[in-house]
Parts: structure tokens; sequence; C-alpha cells
């Protein structure tokens, strides 16, 4: 009587891990869910972003819009979302071997967060020689929602 097919999406699931965008946000302390070190964090990043760098990188990535992070007072839309990111393959090892922990997966986001041509376009577009290097990224994660 044990529904095998259940029990494996289940175990799937338990593959993914979900990343809110409090757990980058260097505006956040620990305590309100930052989950890496504020020199590290980016400023309010959104579920939409964390979700576009880490499919760029190759990720199964999953955006569940309207998710709250339990801790978020704030409910407007830009702070509302989590990211599910499939971490290991079903035998347990990484999908992608240079992100081997949840950790390394955040770090990676936050890092690569501030690179993002939206961002960096709100800088004035000063900076385009950071982008120079990215042009094979055009057109992911870019569907019309």
């Amino acid at each position: 009587g044990v529904d095998i097919a259940g029990l494996n999406s289940l175990f799937s699931l338990l593959r993914f891990i979900c990343i809110y965008p409090a757990y980058l946000n260097n505006k956040k302390t620990i305590a309100e869910g930052r989950r890496i070190p504020i020199d590290k964090a980016v400023e309010n990043p959104t579920s939409t972003e964390i979700q576009d760098v880490c499919a760029a990188v190759g990720f199964n990535v999953l955006l569940e819009k309207n998710k709250m992070y339990p801790r978020e007072w704030n409910r407007d839309v830009q702070y509302r979302g989590r990211v599910r990111i499939q971490l290991k393959q079903d035998d347990g090892n990484p999908c992608l071997p240079q992100f081997p922990t949840r950790k390394s997966v955040m770090l990676y986001a936050a890092e690569t967060i501030p690179k993002l041509k939206t961002r960096t376009q709100k800088m004035g577009g000063s900076d385009q020689s950071l982008q120079q290097g990215e042009g094979g990224k055009k057109g992911k994660g870019k569907k019309k929602k």
C-alpha cells in the first residue's frame, strides 16, 4: 500500500532548495533572514533576479511568485516570491558540481545579481565593460510574464 510514485515526487522535491530574496538582502539582519555575510549580500534582490542568474548557469529553477518569506513584514510585490532550485540529482549527486551546497548557490546568486543588465543600466550605464563577456546569455529568462 505504499504510493511509490508519490514518495518519489516527494523525494525529488527534497532535492530542490528554496531561496527567498531575504536570504541575500544586505538591507536585512541575520534575524530578519539574511543567510550570507553582509559584504557579499545584495541590495533588495528579487525572486526574478535569483531565478535569472540560476537559470543562466544551468540550474533547473521554479519561481513561486506568490510565496512570501514568513519573516517578511513588507507585503509589497517586489518582496514576494521564492525560488526553488534543484540542487541534487536523484542519485544524490549535485546537479552542477560547482554548486554542492545551498550556501554556494546563494553566494553565487548574490555575486552575480549586481552584474545583471537590469542592475547595471540603473547605474547610468557607465560600466559597460562588465557586460562584454556575457554575450551568450541573451534571451535567457526573458519570457513574457
